[in-house]
Order: C-alpha cells, then sequence, then structure tokens
C-alpha cells in the first residue's frame, strides 16, 4: 500500500499560523453580517468556507463587508477551514447550512450517496497554480515529470488533490507513482516548498504572489484564467461555489434565494471594481502587511470569476471528465450532473 507523506512538525507548526488567521477571518465574519431587516437579527446562517483569507474564495468575506447579507435580511456567520474538503465535512455533518468551496465534491458526494447542489456558482477556472521549487524546476517542466515527487495539496480528498491526481494520469503518470503531501495553504506550504518537504504543488493567491515574490517558487500550469481552464483540464472548470444539502435548500427556498441574490450583487461588484478597491474592502490582515502584493494577487485570480453566478456551459461535463480520470467510484456511477446544481435562484436573481 503505498504510504502517504507525513510531514508532522511543519503541519503543527503551519496549524498555528492557520489557527492565528482563522480565528481572525472568523472575528471580522462574526461582527460583520447583523442582518438589517425585518427584526433587526435577520435569519441565521452558517457557512463554512475552505479557507477565507484564499482568493478563490473571496466573495464569501466580500459579500459580507459589502453588506449585501445585511441588506438580504440574512445574518450569516463565516467560518473558515484550511481545505475545501473539510468544509465539505462540516456541510454534510450538519454543522452549517452552507459551504463555499469546489462545485467538484458535490459530484464525489452524490456517489457516496450524499446529495448536495451548487446553488450559485462563482467560476469557470479553477483558481488554482501548479508551482514547483525553484530548486527542482529543472526537473519538473510539466506533469509527465510528476514521477517519484512528492507534490503538496491542501488535504487528502481536497480538490488540489483531485486536480493533481488528474494531471498526473492524463500525462501517464499513475496515481501510485508519485506522493501527495497536505500542506494546505498560505505559510505552511510555502516553509514545505521551502524545505524540500515537497517538490512542489497545487495552491492559490495569495500563496502563490508570495512564493514567486520569495523566488521559492515557478509556475508549471497557471489555471487561473478560463484559457489556462481549458489547457490544462479540457474545458471550462467550474470551482468556488455555494453548495448547500439539496433537501435543506428545497425546504428553505426563500432564504437561499437571498443568499443568492446577495452573492451575484457581489460578483457584478467585482467585475466593475480594480483588484485596489476590492483588496482595500477586505480585513486588512489578508494581505499579510504587503497591500500591493496582495492586490496583484487579486488581479491575477480574477479572471476566474463569474460575474453572473451561472453554471459554464459544459463545466460540469469536464468536472466529471477529470474525475473519472482517476477517481473509480466515479468511473463506476452514473452521475446525474442536473442532481449537483441549480440555477433556479440565478434566474431570479433581479438585473
Amino acid at each position: 500500500m503505498r504510504k502517504i507523506a507525513r510531514y508532522s512538525a511543519l503541519a503543527a507548526a503551519g496549524l498555528l499560523a492557520l489557527s492565528s488567521l482563522t480565528a481572525c477571518a472568523n472575528d471580522a465574519a462574526g461582527t460583520a453580517s447583523s442582518g438589517s431587516k425585518g427584526d433587526g437579527k435577520g435569519t441565521k446562517v452558517k457557512i463554512m468556507v475552505g479557507g477565507l483569507d484564499k482568493v478563490i474564495y473571496l466573495p464569501a468575506m466580500l459579500t459580507q463587508r459589502l453588506g449585501y447579507f445585511d441588506a438580504e435580511g440574512l445574518d450569516v456567520e463565516l467560518l473558515s477551514e484550511p481545505a475545501g474538503v473539510q468544509a465539505e465535512t462540516a456541510l454534510v455533518s450538519g454543522q452549517v447550512q452552507g459551504a463555499v468551496g469546489f462545485y467538484d465534491h458535490t459530484l464525489d458526494l452524490q456517489v457516496k450517496g450524499k446529495h448536495v447542489e451548487s446553488v450559485v456558482q462563482f467560476s469557470h477556472a479553477p483558481g488554482e497554480v501548479e508551482i514547483v521549487s525553484t530548486k527542482k524546476a529543472d526537473d519538473i517542466t510539466s506533469p509527465k515529470d510528476f514521477k517519484g515527487k512528492k507534490l503538496g495539496v491542501t488535504g487528502l480528498g481536497s480538490s488540489t488533490d483531485f486536480l493533481t491526481k488528474y494531471l498526473a494520469v492524463k500525462n501517464g503518470v499513475k496515481v501510485s507513482e508519485f506522493t501527495p503531501v497536505a500542506v494546505g495553504a498560505g505559510p505552511t506550504f510555502i516553509s514545505a516548498l521551502q524545505q524540500g518537504a515537497i517538490d512542489g504543488g497545487m495552491t492559490t493567491d495569495p500563496t502563490v504572489a508570495n512564493i514567486l515574490a520569495k523566488k521559492a517558487g515557478k509556475v508549471l500550469l497557471d489555471m487561473r484564467t478560463p484559457a489556462g481552464s481549458q489547457a490544462a483540464l479540457g474545458g471550462p472548470y467550474p470551482s468556488s461555489s455555494l453548495y448547500m444539502q439539496t433537501d435543506w435548500v428545497n425546504a428553505h427556498k426563500d432564504t437561499v434565494q437571498k443568499m443568492v441574490n446577495a452573492f451575484v450583487k457581489t460578483l457584478k461588484w467585482m467585475s466593475t471594481h480594480s483588484a485596489s478597491e476590492i483588496a482595500d474592502k477586505l480585513p486588512a490582515d489578508y494581505s499579510q502587511g504587503n497591500k500591493v502584493l496582495y492586490a496583484s494577487a487579486i488581479e491575477s485570480t480574477l479572471p476566474m470569476f463569474t460575474d453572473d453566478g451561472v453554471m459554464p456551459k459544459n463545466g460540469p461535463e469536464t468536472v466529471e471528465k477529470v474525475l473519472k480520470a482517476f477517481n473509480p467510484a466515479v468511473q463506476k456511477a452514473d452521475v446525474d450532473l442536473d442532481k449537483t446544481y441549480t440555477t433556479e435562484f440565478v434566474d431570479k436573481v433581479a438585473d
């Protein structure tokens, strides 16, 4: 049986850093949305985000900071986990009503007998970047070179894990021929890269921007744009989304509609404002003391976002193709893509 590499010392140190950042994010989240309609308290909704400070998930905090949840009469509490797979776990266990994470989890969960659906799609590209250590840049020039390498992912079973496996298999490398290493994002990912615990890995901004600024790594594949997604994955790849348990959606359609209204309003706002203006609206600690670098990270990732929350055409099919390439459970299953997302709510959003 293939052994999964463990990086205990780094993980312990990184957990402290992540816990500190998460605490800051949660403090900001807990006070920003109070619900301005009705009795002043609003309808309470808890959302788990697979990393509040990640640029790919910024619509969550931005919606709160812009006051759009309040305007819809919602009292939204944003919580944070380092990886999307942990947000998924929180959702299916009933700890939260919604998860902001990758759409691909809806397919993975369906084959496990769990029914969840994306209700608003933030993106049409993964927003992910495959980075290789500067020291290994000559040895890893394409995914064909993944064999025998240690590759960082946010968590085992996460979307970065899924995409890394797909890129390997697509390029002739079996999933048993490389070692995925769960190193989270931010400081833990960067330390793993610098110290040689990983040879490369998949991550997002602002981690990407910090790695490049430190000259600790080089970009191997850039999937922050629709063109990058097409080149690497063969089509649009809907990633960041708000997904919820289908039964809960059907029982709380009015609340879901209000949430979708707020998120679509944010996506439209993002499409008409600069990266610097977006950065100014987010918690100060997200920039980690360098607002210029943080704004550049946002600018690099902005092309991944939709401006209307609509599922991109052929996006679900691309995701299914990616998962089928390496996941035996999905290969054997007859996935009903129509049940993994709905456009019912985005279709009703007023222009």
